[in-house]
């Protein structure tokens, strides 16, 4: 099965993302439950570096790699030339911030670390790379 996805900067392409993740996972046994989490984790990543790092332009191009290792962990990694952003130095804010000043948003990255068990940002020449990896079980 393929492992690999580029797609354009538009947000009703995160569908394609969503789908090419959940096939990925299943065809190698990851159980609904944990498939449908790392797919969150994904989604919300690609989001972000959609609309924040691309402004939504579909000249502009997202790619997504999915690897499983012998020791059953899944790892990601997102990549894109836009205006990177380190995930792992984001300061999460308190719950009770994001309710008091009523946010709409706020929460993905909060719950991209819960889900996920390692994440990394790498900066390659104009290249960013965000990695991260879920040890599973695989069935």
């Amino acid at each position: 099965m393929n492992n690999r996805l580029k797609i354009p900067c538009q947000k009703e392409k995160l569908r394609d993302v969503r789908s090419f993740v959940e096939n990925f996972l299943r065809q190698h046994g990851i159980s609904e439950i944990e498939a449908g989490e790392m797919v969150l984790a994904v989604d919300e990543v690609c989001a972000n570096l959609m609309i924040h790092s691309h402004q939504c332009n579909p000249k502009k191009h997202i790619g997504v790699q999915i690897n499983i290792t012998k020791a059953d962990e899944v790892q990601f990694e997102i990549s894109d030339y836009g205006v990177g952003f380190n995930f792992c130095r984001y300061k999460e804010p308190s719950l009770e911030d994001i309710i008091k000043e009523k946010k709409k948003g706020g929460v993905g990255l909060i719950l991209v670390r819960r889900i996920m068990d390692t994440m990394e940002f790498i900066r390659k020449a104009n290249r960013n790379v965000y990695r991260m990896a879920k040890k599973v079980e695989i069935s």
